[in-house]
């Protein structure tokens, strides 16, 4: 596990085309922006870690 530390309009840049920014911190929550290619799928981590259920195409969000 790679671990950074990054500031507020810094931003994280991954192989194929996607950029993690971070939009604002306030107290324990942290807001990021995700810029990816259309076809690249993108779940909040319950989501994704969910033993007993497929991905739904609902529960994705496009880039």
């Amino acid at each position: 596990m790679l671990v950074l530390t990054r500031k507020v309009g810094e931003s994280i840049m991954v192989d194929g085309g996607i950029e993690i920014k971070i939009q604002r911190i306030a107290g324990k929550r942290v807001t990021i922006a995700i810029d990816a290619p259309p076809h690249v799928k993108i779940l909040r981590g319950e989501i994704a870690e969910r033993p007993d259920e497929s991905w739904h195409e609902a529960d994705a969000v496009s880039a």
